[in-house]
């Protein structure tokens, strides 16, 4: 997907530079390519329309297949899940929209989620097809989206992020840690674990920095003020498992839940709470507070 990518039905289109192959039309290359999707599937998206080229015309499944040609093409998910949970618009202006994403919401499109994505439902919303999120959280955590609303000034954002000149401050919800000495500096290496979608600390120059503060310890559960220095892939819920307090509903570490255990029983307590930065384009300080709550169950 790329960020210039036109909608459909509120979908951004996926792209594709064709690979060298030897393939008479597009049809057989793009079975060939994609073997998951039956032939059926291709043929009907021709017919429809949804393949095309970048100036958005219509491509035929017929067409020769011409090594190095970017086509774009619709994806689309039978029986696609529902997400009941809606998301909030915090704020919107000519360059920013920041949004409160609930859980189990996928930011951007990705494996059975195209529809049921914060950045399909917020172009629905606004109408505007533009909309890129300057950052990620996962599924399943909440809170604040910033996204960028005009393609002129987006890199004056982005450059936020790049160079770690947006504040971002998380809560959890965890078990107590009356042992520790607060705040506390997390520092360590993340690498990719195992399975390859896990992470995992290992030796070496710490590449992840996390400052954890306890705002409420009281019971068995606490309730945590995480603000990562480093933006690594699972890097609070690495770091709070490391140190013995996984962040509850966590079904990644410190081990990964059983496959039977359904997720909406109990939503990860980690939280997006607060951005704070000064803007790229005036200077003027600006912040932005989530407006949803944990309440573990």
């Amino acid at each position: 997907m790329h960020p210039s990518d036109p909608i459909h039905g509120h979908v951004a289109a996926s792209r594709l530079q064709l690979p060298p192959g030897h393939w008479s039309c597009l049809l057989d290359g793009l079975c060939a390519r994609f073997p998951r999707i039956d032939r059926a599937r291709w043929q009907d998206r021709f017919a429809r329309g949804l393949v095309r080229d970048l100036q958005g015309r219509a491509l035929l499944p017929g067409q020769p297949w011409q090594v190095g040609l970017e086509i774009q093409y619709f994806r689309e998910v039978a029986d696609e899940p529902l997400i009941p949970h809606r998301e909030a618009i915090l704020h919107a202006d000519a360059h920013l929209l920041v949004a409160d994403k609930p859980h189990f919401l996928p930011v951007t499109p990705a494996g059975e989620y195209v529809q049921q994505t914060l950045l399909a439902r917020l172009v629905a919303r606004t109408g505007n097809p533009a909309l890129v999120p300057l950052h990620r959280l996962d599924r399943l955590t909440a809170g604040l989206v910033l996204f960028s609303t005009c393609v002129e000034t987006r890199d004056a954002y982005q450059r936020l992020f790049r160079e770690r000149r947006i504040a971002k401050t998380y809560e959890a919800i965890a078990p107590a840690l009356p042992g520790l000495t607060f705040p506390h500096e997390r520092h360590s290496r993340l690498v990719p674990g195992e399975p390859f979608f896990r992470m995992a600390e290992a030796p070496g120059e710490p590449n992840a920095r996390t400052r954890i503060e306890a705002i409420e310890a009281d019971g068995v559960h606490w309730r945590y003020r995480l603000s990562p220095e480093t933006g690594r892939k699972h890097q609070l819920r690495v770091h709070m498992a490391a140190l013995g307090a996984p962040i509850l509903g966590d079904d990644l570490y410190p081990d990964l839940r059983g496959a039977g255990e359904d997720e909406r029983d109990q939503p990860l307590q980690l939280l997006a709470r607060a951005l704070a930065f000064d803007d790229p384009l005036t200077g003027e300080p600006r912040g932005f507070t989530s407006e949803l709550k944990l309440e573990p169950r």
